[in-house]
């Protein structure tokens, strides 16, 4: 038997595989390796493909120094500028996605965090999304605190999105303006308040396979359940601009190495997967179940209606996960 399948009849059996062991795969071929991560999804997830959207509630002027990010005040990118949408284009949106049968919608704002007036807001479109849908809502609003938290759960919202980006030690080669434990804190912060928690990274800024591997770990240690991987679009003004783009075969391995650590969880393709040849279907033949459909916060997407017929083709069914 070769590594690739003991290893995988190890996570079958419900062992969390160590460091060691995740760190040979890097190493195993391709193809084998995909097929055993989707052996593990399909094990521990069955059909099941939970497909949400994002509306860009608020853009630009982030006082935060991420060094891929288009809406940085740090950096001259162009992108659109404007302050919380209102409550009837939230909506608006909200109302849209739930007609094409998406089953989440994540309102998504730039900056640190939100403040007390923007929080109030936004709490309102959100009792608005819930009593005109049944569109499950998500949020991502910053490093905001418990009580924040429990007033968004109050107005109806399920889950909150903080993404780690990378690993520990890789995070301050990313971002200066604020740390790797404030997201944890905020993670952590969102659970206590009752909301499930999505958190990821961005594959692509410069981070070794093994700073991938020991995000994942410590996404597993937090006990996060829904997983975005994202892929550097990179985006000119930024520092990461001239970034080498990973090659469509890496970000399979990602995704199925992610698998064997993360096996009974919701891995999502998030930003940059219109840039894969396939538009992420060899992903999803490899690991993953999950992704964001339609444009991201400044990129343009892929259409719902054309993420529906490839995974009705692939044979997984859209539905709600891991709550």
């Amino acid at each position: 038997m070769n590594v690739t399948s003991e290893l995988k009849n190890r996570v079958l059996s419900r062992e969390l595989l160590n460091r060691e062991s995740i760190l040979t795969l890097c190493q195993a071929p391709l193809d084998e390796l995909c097929s055993a991560a989707d052996e593990i999804r399909a094990h521990f997830c069955g059909n099941g493909f939970d497909l949400c959207t994002i509306v860009n509630g608020k853009s630009g002027r982030c006082s935060e120094d991420c060094k891929y990010c288009a809406q940085s005040a740090h950096y001259q990118t162009h992108v659109e500028e404007y302050s919380l949408l209102g409550t009837d284009e939230i909506v608006r949106q909200a109302k849209h996605h739930a007609e094409q049968g998406v089953l989440r919608y994540s309102i998504v704002t730039s900056g640190r965090k939100l403040g007390d007036a923007d929080i109030s807001q936004v709490c309102e479109s959100i009792r608005a999304i819930k009593t005109s849908t049944d569109i499950e809502v998500c949020v991502s609003f910053g490093l905001l605190d418990e009580a924040a938290f429990r007033k968004v759960k109050a107005a109806g919202a399920s889950r909150v999105h903080c993404n780690l980006e990378s690993s520990r030690s890789y995070f301050p080669t990313v971002c200066t303006t604020h740390t790797y434990d404030e997201k944890i804190e905020t993670l952590q912060a969102a659970r206590r308040a009752g909301l499930s928690i999505c958190s990821g990274g961005i594959m692509g800024l410069g981070e070794s396979m093994e700073d991938r591997i020991d995000m994942a770990l410590t996404l597993r240690e937090l006990g996060v359940k829904s997983i975005p991987i994202n892929f550097l679009n990179p985006i000119p003004g930024t520092p990461f601009a001239d970034n080498a783009p990973l090659s469509d075969e890496e970000k399979r391995r990602i995704v199925a190495i992610y698998r064997f650590i993360l096996p009974n969880t919701s891995i999502r393709l998030a930003g940059g997967r219109g840039l894969i040849v396939d538009k992420g279907e060899g992903c999803f033949r490899s690991g993953a179940n999950a992704a964001i459909s339609g444009d991201m916060l400044t990129t343009a997407g892929i259409t719902v209606e054309t993420d529906l017929q490839l995974l009705d083709r692939l044979g997984y069914q859209a539905r709600l996960w891991n709550e």
